[in-house]
C-alpha cells in the first residue's frame, strides 16, 4: 500500500477492486488489488498541413498550430484515461501519460483535417480571406464539438497564412496583382501627400505669425496687471508696519507703568513687615523671662515627686519585672516549640510540594521527549513513503520495490537460513503406495470399489506410523483380510513398496 501525490499539473487514475469505473485524484492511497497511473494535462501543440479544395473547385494548403490538452473536470479526465491512455495496440502505458501521445495526435488529426475540409467545401476563396476569423471560429466549434467526447479541449487554433499547392498558382498570380495595385495606390498616395504638406506648411506658418502676436499682447497687459499689484501690496505693507510700530510704543509705555506701580506696593510691605517683627521681638523678651522663672520653680518641685514616686515604682515594677520573665520564658519556650514543630511541618510540606513538582515536570518533559520523537518518527516515516513510492515508480510499482527491499535487507538469504534451520535434523518418513488400475483391469466395474479399500490398509499403517495411534478393533483385520483376497501381484508389489520405500531411516 503506498500514498501517491500527483504534480500540479497531473492527476491520479486509480482503477481497481471497490471502484466502479475509474477514481481521479491529486493524492489517494493505492491499495495491492489497485491499478495506479499518472495523467498529465499540459497542453501540447502540434503542426500539421492541411490539403483542402474551395466551392471553387481551388486546392490550397492550411498551415495550422493546434493547442489542445485533456479538460480539468472529473467527467473529461474519466473519458480521457478511458479512451486515449495508453498504446494504440491496447499494451499499458508506463509513467506519467500525457495528451500528446502519438496515437492522440492521429486521432485529433484526423478529426481536425475532416471537419476543416468540409467547412472549405462551402466555403469561396474570397470568404476565406474576408472572413477568416469566422472560418477559425467555425473550425474550432466543430472540432470541439468532436472532442468532447474523450475528454480533450482546443486552447488555441493558429492558422497561418493559406500557401498554394504544387498544381495551383492562385495565391501568386493573386499577390502579384495585390502588388501591383498596392503599387500604383502607393504613387498616387505620395503626390497626395506632397501637396497636402506644402498646403499645410503655409497654414502652419500663418499660424505660428498669429500665435506669436497674441502671446506678445497678453504678456504685455499681463505685465501692466502685475506692477499695479505691486504698488498695491507696498502701500498694504506700510501700512501694517506703522500701526506695528504705535502699538508696540502703547505696550512699552503700560509696562513701565506698571512695574514703578509694583514696585511701591513692594516698598510698603517690607516697611510694614520690619514694624511687626520689632514688635514681637521686644514681646518675647520679655515674657520669655517670666516664664523661665515659672518654669525653673516648677521644673524642681517635680523632680521632688518624680524621685520619690520612682523609688516606689522601682520596687513594684522589680516585683513584676520578676513575674513577667518567668511568665516570658514559660510562654517564649511555648512559642519556640511551637514555632519549631510549625517549621518542621512546613519544611515536610514544601519538600513534598517539590517532589511532586519535580514528578510533575518530570512527566511533563519525558510526555514532551515523547512527543517530539513520535512526530519525528512520523515525519521520517512520511519522507520514507515518499521515497519508496518515488523508488517503485522507477522500479515498476510496488512488487518491484518490494523485491528490491527484500535484496537489500537479505530477506532472501534469512529465509533460506530459516528453512534450513527448520529441516535440519529431520528424519522424514515417506510412503508410497499405487492403488491404479492393473493390467486388464479397465473393463471391471467395482475397479472404484477395489481401489478405495485397497488405499485404506496403507493409510491407516501410516496413520499409525507417523501419529503412534492405533485403528480401531473392528478395523485392525482388515488389512490382513483385504491382502489375503488381493491377487498375488498385488501383494508383492505391495510388499516391495514397504520394504524399498516406505520409512526411510
Amino acid at each position: 500500500m503506498l500514498y501517491r501525490v500527483a504534480e500540479a499539473n497531473s492527476y491520479l487514475v486509480i482503477a481497481g477492486a471497490g471502484i466502479e469505473k475509474l477514481r481521479i485524484r491529486k493524492k489517494s492511497w493505492v491499495y495491492p488489488f489497485h491499478r495506479c497511473m499518472t495523467i498529465s494535462i499540459t497542453p501540447f501543440d502540434f503542426t500539421m498541413s492541411l490539403q483542402a479544395m474551395t466551392k471553387e473547385k481551388l486546392r490550397f494548403s492550411l498551415p495550422a498550430v493546434f493547442t489542445i490538452d485533456p479538460k480539468d473536470n472529473d467527467e473529461s479526465l474519466t473519458s480521457y484515461a478511458s479512451l486515449l491512455t495508453g498504446h494504440s495496440d491496447g499494451s499499458p502505458q508506463k509513467g506519467v501519460v500525457g495528451a500528446g501521445g502519438n496515437h492522440v495526435q492521429d486521432i485529433v488529426k484526423g478529426i481536425i483535417e475532416g471537419e476543416t475540409r468540409s467547412i472549405v467545401s462551402r466555403m469561396t476563396m474570397e470568404e476565406l480571406f474576408n472572413d477568416r476569423q469566422m472560418f477559425k471560429t467555425e473550425v474550432i466549434r466543430n472540432v470541439q464539438d468532436e472532442l468532447d467526447q474523450f475528454g480533450l479541449k482546443i486552447y488555441n487554433a493558429n492558422v497561418k497564412e493559406l500557401q498554394d499547392t504544387e498544381d495551383s498558382k492562385y495565391f501568386s498570380y493573386f499577390g502579384k496583382k495585390a502588388h501591383e495595385g498596392a503599387s500604383n495606390q502607393a504613387k498616387v498616395d505620395i503626390a497626395d501627400a506632397r501637396m497636402r504638406g506644402e498646403i499645410g506648411e503655409a497654414e502652419k506658418q500663418g499660424q505660428q505669425k498669429q500665435s506669436v502676436a497674441q502671446t506678445h499682447a497678453r504678456t504685455a497687459v499681463a505685465e501692466t496687471e502685475r506692477k499695479k499689484e505691486k504698488a498695491s501690496a507696498e502701500a498694504s505693507l506700510k501700512k501694517r508696519e506703522i500701526e506695528i510700530a504705535r502699538e508696540l510704543n502703547l505696550e512699552q509705555i503700560e509696562a513701565q507703568r506698571a512695574a514703578e506701580s509694583r514696585d511701591t506696593e513692594l516698598q510698603k510691605n517690607v516697611e510694614q513687615k520690619r514694624a511687626d517683627m520689632e514688635l514681637e521681638r521686644l514681646r518675647a523678651t520679655t515674657v520669655t523671662q517670666a516664664k523661665i522663672s515659672r518654669e525653673s520653680a516648677q521644673q524642681k518641685a517635680d523632680a521632688d515627686l518624680y524621685i520619690q514616686t520612682k523609688s516606689a515604682d522601682g520596687e513594684k515594677y522589680n516585683q513584676q519585672a520578676e513575674a513577667e520573665a518567668t511568665s516570658y520564658r514559660t510562654a517564649k519556650d511555648a512559642d519556640a516549640d511551637y514555632y519549631k514543630l510549625t517549621k518542621a511541618a512546613e519544611a515536610s510540606l514544601i519538600a513534598k510540594e517539590k517532589e511532586a513538582q519535580a514528578n510533575f515536570i518530570f512527566r511533563e518533559r519525558e510526555a514532551e521527549a515523547t512527543y517530539i520523537t513520535k512526530k519525528k518518527e512520523a515525519a521520517g516515516i512520511m519522507e520514507m513513503s515518499k521515497a519508496y513510492g518515488a523508488l517503485a515508480d522507477v522500479l515498476g510499482g510496488p512488487q518491484g520495490l518490494m523485491q528490491y527491499l527484500m535484496l537489500q535487507n537479505k530477506q532472501y538469504e534469512k529465509l533460506a537460513n530459516a528453512n534450513a534451520k527448520a529441516i535440519n535434523g529431520l528424519q522424514p518418513k515417506i510412503n508410497v503406495w499405487n492403488t491404479g488400475a492393473q493390467d486388464g483391469a479397465g473393463a471391471d466395474p467395482t475397479a472404484p470399489v477395489r481401489n478405495l479399500f485397497q488405499c485404506l490398509p496403507p493409510l491407516l499403517s501410516t496413520i499409525q506410523d507417523q501419529t503412534g495411534m492405533a485403528p480401531p478393533s473392528w478395523l485392525a483385520q482388515m488389512p490382513q483380510q483385504t491382502e489375503s483376497q488381493a491377487p498375488d501381484s498385488q501383494v508383492a508389489k505391495r510388499q516391495q513398496l514397504s520394504n524399498g520405500i516406505n520409512g526411510h531411516k
